[in-house]
């Protein structure tokens, strides 16, 4: 399924198992004289190494960045163990990117350092101002437990750019996830997109979590770990099975996404999704936790409602859709498939030209964050009126 270049966007995917024909079908959907740059989110089931050789060959100077994913948000909706790309045509898009290797070593300075480089890669292209005509992407390693630090840096050196993105995944193995840069996975990695365009584009973040009355505090926890061994000064896991209503034995990661627990922030509730229960009956989470933080019992709500009204407003705002980019938790798919809700929220998506991928958790302009659904629209034509 392709969309006219003269749009700016094209996108793509491929369901092949072999290697050297997902990277040809890509290149034979992508390829036009005006493409600039690739962003591609693929299923962690392929060999990696492979594939990224087969990428290079295929699609040679073109840049291409992405991520392994828990799942694919394609031109046909959800899809599993493939992949799905974008390109972005140059006349319409100037692209910067760059890796950081080491997360854990990532500093403020690091951080402005990169931003002005890639701040001075788009104005190369010279297309639009950076300040109001730009937004970055972020794809982390979804397992390194270094996004908190990473983004609190980004966000700091970006100022008043909006960001979003989200956290590379492995089909729910929990093992190992990766970025993709120049040609090569990196694991313990980033990547950070620089994205200028004369297009209108809002950068957003929606979930559908309504809170309840009970409340755990964490009275024990290893923030280094996101590890909680205590709730309400009880084992971790017993006290959060026995609010929900449901033996120890019986938690597992369809149940932490049906009751998710968040924490509170003004009047804004953001989810700490649990990531597994361990022997000890502590927790371990995919966001940062610590001692002494009240999380509020949460229950999910209405997902296609308050995806209409996203989206509804969007429209709004913008005008007709030309591409979204999202970034939905994992999590968000593991309750549709429970509920048979999966074809429902996909041909939405697909009818909302929706591509990206099921991350292990998002980030909204320095924020970390889980059970969303963030990214980006971007509109066809800037509106009558704006800048």
């Amino acid at each position: 399924m392709q969309q006219a270049q003269s749009e700016g966007v094209v996108s793509a995917m491929s369901q092949a198992t072999d290697v050297e024909q997902v990277a040809q079908e890509l290149a034979r959907q992508l390829l036009h004289p005006y493409l600039g740059f690739v962003l591609f989110f693929c299923s962690a089931e392929y060999h990696l190494p492979d594939l990224a050789q087969a990428l290079s060959r295929s699609f040679g100077g073109i840049r291409l960045v992405g991520c392994t994913s828990a799942g694919e948000i394609t031109p046909q909706g959800y899809g599993r163990n493939c992949v799905t790309a974008v390109g972005f045509d140059h006349r319409h898009f100037s692209i910067a990117a760059e890796l950081i290797g080491e997360m854990e070593h990532f500093s403020l300075i690091d951080a402005q350092q990169m931003v002005e480089r890639l701040a001075s890669g788009c104005r190369s292209n010279a297309l639009a101002p950076i300040k109001g005509h730009s937004f970055a992407l972020t794809l982390l390693d979804g397992l390194s437990s270094r996004e908190e630090m990473v983004l609190a840096a980004l966000s700091a050196a970006l100022g008043d750019i909006p960001h979003f993105g989200g956290s590379a995944g492995d089909d729910n193995y929990l093992t190992h996830t990766h970025v993709y840069f120049e040609g090569q996975f990196h694991s313990g990695a980033a990547v950070v997109v620089l994205i200028n365009t004369w297009l209108e584009f809002e950068v957003f973040t929606t979930h559908h979590i309504l809170p309840r009355q009970e409340k755990l505090v964490v009275t024990g926890a290893d923030s280094a770990s996101r590890r909680v061994y205590e709730l309400n000064a009880e084992p971790a896991a017993e006290e959060y099975a026995r609010h929900i209503g449901v033996p120890v034995s019986a938690l597992d990661y369809r149940v932490f996404a049906a009751h998710p627990l968040a924490v509170r922030i003004n009047d804004q509730y953001y989810v700490r999704a649990i990531q597994q229960v361990h022997p000890d009956l502590s927790l371990s989470f995919y966001c940062a936790v610590e001692n002494g933080i009240v999380l509020t019992a949460m229950d999910p709500g209405p997902l296609l409602h308050n995806l209409q009204d996203l989206f509804d407003g969007l429209q709004a705002r913008l005008g007709d859709l030309l591409l979204t980019i999202g970034c939905d938790c994992f999590l968000r798919r593991l309750e549709l498939e429970g509920r048979d809700g999966l074809e429902q929220i996909g041909q939405f998506l697909r009818e909302h030209r929706v591509m990206g991928f099921n991350t292990y958790g998002e980030q909204f302009n320095g924020m970390h964050i889980n059970q969303t659904f963030t990214g980006v629209a971007i509109a066809r034509h800037r509106v009558p009126g704006h800048r």
